[in-house]
């Protein structure tokens, strides 16, 4: 990791503004599909309708008064929350497992902070231009043309803030309603405060901050390294053979070739030197021959950084690993008819060899292979916990104070108590038996039946009454729940029976 400048500099600094350069390539094409794909699910999912019985017509759904997660046809209550737990278990091994294959991949492509910095990058350049002309417009005095171009970069930037905090509040609320009653002033006041809150941090984070955030809020990149692995594919620069054996060299027609070297005398040392190397020069073979490296020292791969670093100076941590600085890379090889992978995907392991093989994922280790097992364990539990849930718990507890009851005739009596939590999406009424036992023992009291709203629970108190002959025999027998209507969803609970001649 390259830390000199950052210990040079200080913790903190005054931020310095980076103007990107568009590029195109396999990386940026890439990074465009996820960025629209994930606005797509974002920002429409809150519309999609979604026919229910007892909620809004929305697909997803946080319900907070009614206790519930409406997604689509399934319905998470809080009794649930060991899927919560699943879920948040499997985003951290997937974190580690992917970051173990193809380092900080997530942030490069996935991130939210990428995701909406990329696209306000994206509203920059469409109304203030090309890197050139943008960094003009900064250097330039305020007058007209600058208050316009940047007030109006700054108005979108706002909007599609504002539009991201209340499309976040759309999801705890029935969407077209909020809308309405935002732009009445009818809406909660929870809704007002969430919407501006995430407006500015929005706006904050993707439009000001930008890669501070990744450099010093976040702390995925600063304990990423210990994820990092000798095989573990990263952005690299091939340094071998960039560098050569005299450095990079500018090609400039018609006016030679800018040679820079490098040496490493304690600290690095930088000379520059002119030769008086004609254009035809520009050939593989005859740089090669002089001893230039295949880097022609054209600053794209910096220019086109969205954290402003300089791949050329080794893996850094502030490196998202977003590939924009290999299609710039490969753009310049093609334009010179030089081999593309100059900056590439690679390993520090395949690197650092004799002879680098073509760059693969390396997958077959003990700890990556140890992630990709408890990631496919927990995936198969969450989906086998989702598929088989029924559509209520229960949970049938005996009293044991006191354990049992002798009767003056003789019976013995043990009392129990039964808890149902409803998550089906309707009212549903409980009906009881027991297996096991003689059906009249089994005493519910008042309670024949019970019904309980969607989310909500609902104790009932029974108790179970048997001779001493059927007690002296009867070691376990089984309360049976059915949802009325429905016996194919019925549910069975072993239960236990105690008598005075049985240790408890």
């Amino acid at each position: 990791m390259q830390t000199g400048l950052e210990d040079q500099l200080g913790l903190y600094q005054k931020r310095i503004p980076i103007f990107t350069r568009s590029v195109k390539g396999r990386f940026r094409r890439f990074k465009t599909s996820v960025l629209v794909l994930a606005y797509a699910i974002y920002f429409l999912l809150p519309w999609l309708p979604w026919s229910r019985l007892d909620a809004p017509a929305q697909a997803v759904l946080f319900d907070l008064p009614g206790r519930r997660f409406l997604i689509f046809g399934l319905t998470v209550y809080p009794q649930d929350v060991i899927w919560l737990a699943l879920l948040l278990f499997i985003a951290a091994i997937f974190l580690f497992f992917v970051t173990g294959l193809v380092g900080r991949a997530f942030c490069g492509y996935f991130c939210f902070q990428t995701l909406w910095t990329d696209f306000f990058i994206w509203i920059e350049h469409k109304i203030q231009g090309e890197r050139p002309a943008r960094v003009r417009l900064y250097r330039q005095p305020w007058d007209r043309e600058k208050l316009v171009k940047v007030g109006g970069t700054h108005a979108l930037w706002i909007l599609v803030s504002f539009w991201t905090g209340l499309t976040f509040v759309a999801y705890f609320t029935y969407a077209p309603q909020l809308v309405v009653d935002f732009v009445t002033g009818q809406a909660a006041a929870a809704a007002y405060i969430t919407t501006g809150i995430l407006t500015l941090s929005t706006y904050a984070a993707a439009g000001l901050m930008r890669e501070q955030i990744c450099t010093y809020v976040c702390p995925y990149g600063r304990f990423q390294s210990v994820m990092y692995e000798p095989e573990t594919l990263a952005v690299h620069y091939d340094a071998r053979r960039g560098e050569g054996t005299l450095g990079r060299a500018v090609v400039r027609a018609g006016r030679g070739i800018v040679v820079e070297r490098r040496r490493a005398e304690g600290a690095v040392a930088e000379e520059r030197r002119r030769s008086s190397l004609s254009a035809g020069q520009r050939a593989l073979a005859e740089r090669n021959e002089k001893g230039f490296g295949d880097c022609v020292d054209c600053g794209l791969c910096v220019q086109v950084c969205p954290v402003g670093i300089d791949i050329r100076d080794g893996l850094q941590y502030k490196c998202i690993s977003c590939g924009l600085c290999i299609d710039a890379c490969n753009t310049i090889m093609d334009s010179f008819g030089f081999p593309r992978g100059l900056i590439r995907y690679d390993s520090e392991k395949n690197l650092a060899a004799a002879t680098p093989a073509p760059p693969r994922v390396q997958w077959k280790r003990l700890k990556t292979i140890g992630y990709g097992v408890a990631l496919a364990l927990m995936i198969g539990y969450l989906g086998y916990s989702v598929a088989t849930r029924g559509s209520f718990d229960r949970a049938v507890n005996q009293i044991r104070q006191p354990l049992y009851v002798v009767l003056s005739n003789g019976d013995i009596r043990n009392r129990y108590q039964i808890r149902i939590t409803n998550k089906a999406a309707e009212d549903q009424t409980y009906v009881f038996s027991a297996r096991g036992i003689p059906a009249d023992a089994l005493d519910l009291g008042n309670f024949n039946e019970i019904t309980i709203k969607p989310g909500h629970s609902g104790l009932v108190q029974a108790s179970v009454r048997l001779s001493p002959a059927v007690a002296a025999n009867t070691q376990h027998f089984e309360l049976v729940i059915t949802p009325r209507g429905k016996p194919a969803e019925a549910r069975s609970e072993k239960v236990r029976f105690d008598t005075p001649g049985k240790r408890p």
